[in-house]
């Protein structure tokens, strides 16, 4: 009766503890990655219809010269230029005018105008030399002064 009780209890601890070793194997197997490579995804296509395509090129690849765009340096004119104001920073001056559009501008010493350049800043004054009139360079340069206050002198 011991033999068999303890045959018994063998199987039954063989039974029981087998199992989940075989049951370990399988749950690796799922578990490994598979090499193949992921599906491919179509590419997106633009469909105009009829309109302007946003990501074309509007240059062509052709290159773009560096030139001076309406309002910077070289295309306002001195007599064209309103003085608002003036400001100091680290020891230098710096102008700020307004162009005939109302659209504000920072000047300093050298600052480039169509007909001309800046000469001197200080507190009150800008004074602007023009070496231009009407296209044509003129025999003898001519300064101008801006001041913040006209009425003043």
């Amino acid at each position: 009766m011991k033999k068999t009780l303890t045959i018994i209890i063998l199987f039954c601890f063989i039974f029981l503890y087998i199992p989940p070793i075989f049951s370990q194997e399988e749950q690796k197997k799922p578990e490994e990655k598979s090499l193949e490579p992921p599906p491919e995804r179509p590419l997106p296509t633009y469909v105009p219809g009829g309109r302007r395509d946003p990501f074309r090129d509007l240059l062509g690849g052709k290159e773009v010269k560096e030139s001076a765009a309406v309002g910077e340096e070289g295309q306002l004119s001195i007599d064209d230029v309103v003085l608002v104001g003036i400001t100091k920073a680290k020891g230098k001056f710096t102008a700020i005018i307004n162009d005939p559009q109302g659209f504000p501008h920072f000047i300093k010493v050298g600052h480039k105008f169509s007909d001309g350049f800046v000469l001197k800043i200080d507190e009150s004054t800008v004074v602007f030399r023009k070496t231009r009139g009407r296209g044509v360079p003129l025999r003898t340069p001519r300064d101008i002064v801006k001041a913040l206050f006209p009425e003043e002198r």
